[in-house]
């Protein structure tokens, strides 16, 4: 306990304090004792129980006074009863022991040290949690007077370390680091003295209720001004023995040397091992140091927790230099019954948990650590002491905690207060005035586009870009040429996709996104080819007024702010069109193949000279017709496409994989489409005896059919005039194009600018997509392709460009730090493309077949990433084994199967209609189920189903709390 004496007593109990407090601990540092507490400003009376601050006593009998500290008044119970007799009837003065009596005097004494209500003003407490800081005019007339030091209420990222007392070989105590907490538990090893993996702290319940009843009785030091070790020690062995946990004989014997792990002698090693550490530390981290021990000379656990005022360096405390803010200490005899390891682990995983650590930063007492303590344990978990068998026992017990997790923030009503942004999906209700919007956010920070530029990160981003670019270019474009006769091909795709990007890269609000050809439309271009074919008109000048026609309706679209509308594209029709689109890859890499085995069966014998019956054998080197018949061709295109699938696919589980480090698993993984083709052709290569169909591409910047087009297309017709009335009903087409490009373009947008990726430019919904059109819709003129916003070429730019935090804790998944949002990038990446179609003669290499095995990898890949895909397996999966997913447990199985079934029908409808004569209504049946999902699911499904399933709405894309189905679809194409 604490006694305040009178100012007359001050100087006779101030030798003997003196002397405890200037002892020094040479255990930690021979540093002097602590410097002494602040002084009232001198305009104030001296110091003392009721006179300092807040409330000033006139001496009855002015006397010259002598400052003081107030600490001289700390006293233990022993030296007042030594003293009493001494004291007890001295008065104040000589006058009054000649005036009063003796009854009088002894009176007097009675109440020297009594607590006198009416001259004693009680503190009025709010919670500690709750208190504002507010400022008003008033202070500025105390400016001339000198204001206490406050101690600092922000609260730091914590790092805890767990220290316990061990006997050494020398059978000396001393300090044994065991345990540390950035986020997770990472604990050393007892037989290899290394640090073990981290991992969520699993606790006794016991433990937690012996840590509260120690802090209930122990001792609370709040907001210590001391900024050495030796000062800190001190107080806490002072404040113990006044507290009476400990003796007065033990105090030498309660804080023993710190201890380390054994570290290699090598120092270089040893500053580096320490530096990976810090690396993982955030740098404003302040330190928690938590000591516990068993001794024998203690008869009773005894217990401290500080909370200096400023967080200082201690040294020979923490194995990294790393600001103390806090401390725990809990000592005590092995008879208690206590496990003070186990405490320990309790305290350390307390002081790391959020909201505790809050707590413990702006608890003004004990009491609100112990209210802090309970609600940890209302979200902590009781597991009972059975027997578990396997870990699926234990599925329902995250779940489990997270509901009580949400109940907490539910309780606490957190709101984080959050900058107030633009919705970019709100329409401002005049004409353009999005595109307005996106215009004078984004133009405005051009020269940061450039300037953000210069790292070394976006060198790295070029290079892995270029290659990531070109790889779909050179595919879709030798599929394109199959599907479109050779009216567009590879040639056609690379100057699209290089000048398109050069422009987009120039003028786009969103820079970020990387253009190019798409599977949707290879569906479209395959549909409208083969429209042109079926009614004798010119399919290259059908393009050209589809193009005009675009302009026009992108021009209405974006007047009128019609970008909103992908609000109301749900994963419903986003499923259904990405697994129709992986379909489409598979279904093709197999038509393919199938076609190549027609052309070139397996046969026992190949007569070099002669003709089989009902089959033309022509020899490969007469280049005036096609090559068939050739032996093992079918197999070794067989071979090639598997080959360049399973080395893409396993390259890509080696990214997530443990083989060599992470930087060498990423680099392999995000190149596993290029080395996977350059494998297939130097396999190829190497069998020279074998023919192959190569991939057909021209020479330098010439079309890749020149006897059928030329780099012009006319309005009106090359070889026969265009029909007046098919100019006007190209608006029908257009409006089918503009479908795949708006539902492409703006959902690969929402993926770049989730909230969670911290950009900070902003985006351009409405510039991005007139840009895109626009430019797109001048390509026909030159027979060029349309390009839309390529979501996997876009998802990995912006991967490439992210910086992830370094400081990151051990065991947790790093966070995005920032991108490097600028338009050098996208534009060196369309420049490389461009100069590739000189890469001619390397192109002319590479097996159609290669090709094949890509579109099998894309398609086999992004299935498998869709919700749907998983739902359909779950139709043959007994229930007993269906996971944990919200749409098993929120949604009865035959409704999910329902629900399931209704996608599957939709894209059994969509597959009819782009097999049939009616392929060109492809896009407008994909946007019907748009309201089929709005206006009649709503009316079969309860919301709740539906929101289980798949219904998210914008705001909780926006907020970056739920990723969609089509994101899991583009990013398996990594």
């Amino acid at each position: 306990m604490f006694i305040f004496e009178e100012e007359k007593a001050e100087s006779r109990y101030s030798t003997n304090v003196g002397r405890i407090f200037t002892m020094d601990f040479h255990t930690y540092s021979s540093e002097p004792h602590c410097p002494p507490l602040p002084r009232c400003p001198p305009s104030v009376d001296p110091p003392s129980v009721t006179t300092c601050g807040w409330f000033r006593r006139s001496p009855l009998h002015p006397a010259p006074r002598t400052s003081y500290d107030l600490r001289e008044r700390i006293c233990i119970g022993s030296m007042t009863t030594m003293e009493t007799a001494v004291y007890q009837k001295v008065p104040t003065d000589d006058a009054e022991a000649e005036m009063l009596a003796s009854a009088d005097l002894d009176d007097m004494k009675s109440h020297r040290f009594e607590d006198n209500p009416g001259v004693r003003r009680h503190l009025v407490k709010k919670s500690s949690r709750c208190q504002l800081l507010q400022t008003t005019n008033s202070s500025s007339q105390l400016s001339s007077v000198k204001k206490k030091r406050t101690a600092d209420k922000k609260t730091h990222e914590v790092f805890v370390e767990l220290n316990e007392l061990i006997v050494d070989k020398n059978q000396e105590m001393r300090w044994k680091e065991t345990a540390r907490w950035i986020k997770f538990e990472e604990d050393v090893e007892e037989e290899t003295d290394r640090w073990g993996k981290p991992h969520v702290a699993s606790l006794s319940f016991r433990s937690l209720l012996e840590l509260r009843r120690t802090i209930t009785h122990g001792a609370v030091l709040l907001d210590l001004e001391q900024t050495t070790l030796p000062g800190i020690a001190h107080l806490v062995v002072e404040t113990m023995i006044i507290s009476d946990q400990i003796r007065a004989e033990d105090r030498a014997n309660v804080l023993r040397k710190s201890h380390h792990p054994p570290l290699p002698t090598a120092h270089d090693h040893q500053v580096t091992k320490h530096t990976k550490l810090l690396a993982k530390i955030p740098k404003d981290a302040e330190a928690t140091v938590v000591l516990v021990g068993c001794v024998e000379f203690l008869e009773q656990p005894a217990m401290a927790f500080i909370r200096l005022s400023e967080a200082v360096l201690l040294e020979s405390v923490l194995e990294v230099p790393v600001p103390v803010r806090f401390l725990f200490a809990l000592l005590g005899p092995a008879q208690s019954n206590m496990d003070y390891h186990e405490i320990g682990r309790s305290f350390s995983t307390l002081m790391s948990d959020k909201n505790f650590h809050e707590v413990a930063y702006f608890a003004d007492d004990r009491q609100d650590l112990l209210n802090g303590i309970n609600e940890f344990l209302d979200c902590s978990i009781v597991i009972p002491p059975s027997d578990v068998e396997g870990k699926d026992l234990l599925k329902t017990v995250a779940s489990f905690q997270k509901q009580m997790l949400r109940k907490r923030k539910e309780r606490e009503n957190i709101k984080k207060e959050e900058d107030q942004e633009v919705d970019p999906m709100k329409r401002s209700g005049i004409p353009f005035g999005g595109l307005i919007h996106d215009i004078r956010r984004r133009y405005p920070r051009y020269a940061s586009d450039i300037k953000d530029a210069l790292d070394s990160q976006c060198i790295a981003a070029i290079i892995f870009i270029y290659f990531a670019a070109l790889s779909p270019t050179i595919t879709f474009g030798g599929l394109l040429g199959e599907k479109t006769e050779g009216m567009m091909g590879v040639s056609e795709l690379i100057i699209s996709t290089a000048t398109l990007g050069v422009l987009f890269s120039l003028l786009a609000g969103q820079p970020l996104l990387i253009i190019g050809f798409s599977g949707p439309l290879l569906v479209f271009e395959e549909a409208f080819y083969k429209f042109c074919q079926a009614q004798g008109f010119e399919y290259l000048t059908g393009r050209v007024w589809i193009g005009f026609w675009l302009v026009f309706i992108v021009l209405l679209i974006v007047a009128a702010e019609g970008s909103f509308l992908v609000k109301y594209i749900s994963p419903f029709t986003q499923e259904i069109f990405a697994f129709l689109i992986s379909l489409i890859f598979i279904y093709e890499t197999f038509s393919k193949l199938i076609k190549v085995f027609q052309e070139h069966p397996l046969m026992r014998s190949y007569p070099p000279a002669l003709s089989l019956p009902g089959m033309d054998f022509i020899n490969p080197t007469d280049p005036g017709g096609p090559v068939l018949n050739q032996p093992n061709t079918a197999l070794l295109s067989l071979v090639l496409m598997l080959g360049t699938f399973f080395v893409a696919f396993f390259l890509r589980k080696l990214r997530n994989s443990r083989f060599l480090g992470g930087k060498a698993r990423r680099v392999i993984g995000d190149f596993g489409i290029p080395i996977s083709i350059l494998f297939s052709v130097l396999l190829s290569y190497s069998i020279p005896d074998t023919y192959t169909q190569k991939l057909n591409v021209p020479s330098g910047f010439s079309v890749t059919s020149p006897d059928k087009r030329g780099w012009l297309i006319s309005p009106f017709g090359d070889k026969k005039p265009f029909p007046l009335w098919m100019m006007g009903a190209s608006v029908v087409p257009a409006l089918l194009v503009f479908i795949l490009i708006f539902m492409e373009t703006q959902i690969t947008s929402l993926i770049v600018s989730k909230k969670e990726r911290r950009l900070v430019k902003g985006s351009g919904f409405h510039l991005d997509l007139l840009l895109i059109v626009t430019l797109g819709a001048m390509c026909p003129l030159l027979g060029l392709p349309w390009l839309t916003a390529a979501t996997v070429r876009s998802v990995t730019h912006v991967n490439a460009l992210t910086v992830m935090s370094k400081a990151t804790a051990p065991g947790e998944k790093p966070m995005i730090q920032e991108v490097k949002e600028q338009r050098v990038t996208g534009l060196v990446v369309a420049v490389l493309v461009g100069m590739s179609i000189v890469m001619t003669d390397v192109l002319r290499n590479i097996p159609l077949a290669v090709l094949f095995g890509i579109f099998l990898y894309m398609g086999v890949t992004s299935i498998t990433g869709i919700q749907l895909y998983e739902r359909i397996t779950l139709m043959f999966t007994p229930a007993k084994h269906h996971p944990d997913h919200i749409y098993v447990t929120k949604v009865k199985t035959w409704r999910m199967n329902m629900f399931t079934i209704i996608q599957l029908a939709c894209i059994v409808l969509l597959w009819v209609v782009k097999s049939t004569v009616a392929s060109l209504a492809f896009p407008f049946i994909l946007i019907m189920t748009v309201p089929l999902r709005r206006l009649i699911l709503s009316r079969v499904f309860e919301e709740r189903e539906l929101q289980a399933v798949g219904g998210h709405s914008w705001n909780s894309l926006n907020s970056g709390t739920i990723i969609w189905s089509r994101q899991h679809w583009v990013t398996r194409y990594k």
